[in-house]
């Protein structure tokens, strides 16, 4: 007998059929009562999975440096919107915080607001950042940012956006949906109806791959993607995303829940679990450049952390704390070499047109 969430999507698919992989991931992450974001923190070694600002202060503070470089060249605005979407607990704009102090006025200017939907972890990111004396402002949605120029960071926010998959049967591209067994007591994968003129939300690049393939569409990447761009016909800024997920559209399912570390089951125990898929950068970059805005990247995560100068600060910290070279020395490698998280992750920022070229990337990227 399922119950909580589980019950509830369940009914829904009794009563209407089945529904989305969009519409599941939304019920099992951020209903109010009882989802993943809503009732717990899950962020940290021993919790549900850990992100790069857990890994090493390092990561957020050149990220700290990478927007007070950004602002500098947007003419170092007295006031500036500066915005963390996704903020987990809170570490990452900590570092921020305390790199940026480095950067005469940087800190004076910004006006910091935390998009999070998450009131469990609202409490964490208060606990975290009121020590600095810092004031901070917790917002519901991207549009509800205060007008002005504007930087934007985004750490492991898109991958957690509801998204969609696709197959290609018989030619035509079908959604693939999610309904009950055949007892009725677990959810299982279904063949949806034909996208019909949807199918266009296929990219490009997999419209033409044969029977059976898979493929996976964002349109919530593609709402934070025109949110933005909708902002910055007004006011100029930068949005920075770091994710994991392909440089280019590829095929395949990358839908799956972490729990404690280990991955299970993504259909199993709704709410439980954290939910993700991998990020679609080419996807991303159409999406942005179709709004008008500048794109750079995407890079690798070890090549951007590289050219900000991460080899640098570790040896800074070393050179400070002797003791903790091999910690150090770990976290350097866990961040940047290719078969850990210097690969899979990539980095891109979306920018107001011509906006001088954001810090980090190839002149070709």
């Amino acid at each position: 007998m399922m119950d909580g969430i589980a019950g509830r999507i369940a009914e829904r698919i009794r009563n209407g059929g089945p529904v989305s992989v969009a519409a599941f991931m939304t019920e099992a992450m951020f209903d109010p009562r009882e989802g993943f974001y809503a009732t717990k923190n899950p962020i940290g070694a021993g919790e549900d999975f850990i992100t790069a600002p857990s890994v090493s202060q390092m990561f957020g503070e050149l990220i700290g440096l990478w927007c007070a470089q950004v602002w500098m060249d947007m003419g170092q605005p007295k006031s500036f919107q500066l915005v963390e979407l996704g903020p987990g607990t809170g570490q990452m704009m900590s570092d921020i915080v305390r790199a940026g102090r480095a950067v005469p006025g940087f800190l004076d200017a910004a006006q910091i607001s935390l998009i999070e939907a998450s009131a469990a972890l609202k409490m964490v990111q208060g606990r975290n950042l009121t020590p600095l004396g810092v004031e901070v402002m917790w917002l519901n949605r991207l549009e509800d940012v205060p007008p002005g120029p504007a930087i934007f960071v985004g750490n492991e926010f898109l991958d957690c956006l509801p998204m969609r998959q696709a197959i290609k049967h018989e030619g035509q591209w079908h959604e693939r949906l999610i309904g009950l067994s055949e007892t009725g007591e677990a959810f299982a994968f279904v063949l949806g109806p034909p996208l019909g003129v949807e199918a266009d939300l296929v990219p490009e690049r997999l419209r033409d791959l044969p029977d059976g393939a898979l493929a996976e569409l964002r349109p919530g990447d593609q709402q934070a993607v025109d949110a933005i761009a909708d902002r910055f016909k007004a006011h100029p800024g930068h949005a920075l995303f770091i994710d994991y997920g392909p440089a280019t559209s590829e095929p395949g399912d990358t839908f799956q829940a972490i729990r404690q570390h280990e991955k299970t089951d993504p259909l199993a125990a709704p709410g439980t679990a954290d939910l993700t898929a991998r990020v679609d950068f080419e996807q991303l970059a159409i999406f942005a450049r179709s709004a008008g805005l500048d794109v750079a990247g995407p890079a690798r995560q070890g090549d951007w952390l590289k050219a900000l100068g991460i080899d640098v600060r570790a040896a800074n910290l070393i050179r400070h704390a002797p003791e903790k070279k091999t910690a150090i020395a770990r976290q350097l490698l866990r961040l940047t070499e290719p078969d850990q998280m210097g690969e899979l992750f990539k980095v891109m920022a979306i920018s107001t047109q011509g906006q001088t070229k954001p810090p980090g990337f190839t002149p070709e990227g």
